[in-house]
């Protein structure tokens, strides 16, 4: 007989991912921002039933903040635990890195995309933020191009070799 698979929380590693991100956008630098969360949130996040779709990051207030990001109510939570889903969230980052992700984010074509949430060493969460520009629908076939020639050349090197 077959036996059941637990449904395990994670402690660390990736519990949410961007993955159209890397397709829609070409990534320039990356950084790491912690999140401002409530306790059924992390509860949620653990579970791994967060999404980034759709979210994005701006400022508000001089504040950077991550919108749009849909972290679904905890099932087990108490009535007094409630929390809108897809609230804004604020991200925790230094004074200096504010200050310069939003020059960055002024200039015209630049964005802040999260990427990835996942939970470090500490069992803390974080958000992995790309400052991103948008690519036209030919660019995106030519980076799928170079990826599938990449895969062809390596697959024709571990055969000659």
């Amino acid at each position: 007989m077959a036996e059941k698979k637990k449904k395990t929380l994670i402690s660390h590693g990736v519990a949410a991912q961007n993955r159209k991100a890397r397709h829609d956008y070409t990534i320039g630098e990356t950084i790491e921002a912690g999140l401002a969360l409530v306790g059924p949130e992390v509860k949620s996040l653990r579970a791994g039933r967060a999404t980034l779709a759709e979210a994005w990051a701006g400022e508000r207030d001089g504040e950077m903040w991550l919108f749009n990001c849909t972290i679904p109510e905890w099932q087990a939570g108490s009535v007094v635990a409630k929390f809108e889903p897809r609230r804004p969230r604020k991200l925790l980052l230094h004074r200096k890195q504010v200050r310069e992700l939003i020059g960055s984010i002024t200039r015209e074509g630049t964005t802040l995309v999260p990427l990835q949430i996942h939970f470090n060493d500490r069992g803390r969460a974080k958000v992995l933020l790309g400052l991103a520009e948008g690519r036209k629908k030919h660019d995106k076939r030519a980076a799928i191009a170079a990826r599938d020639w990449a895969r062809d050349k390596a697959r024709l090197m571990r055969a000659k070799g």
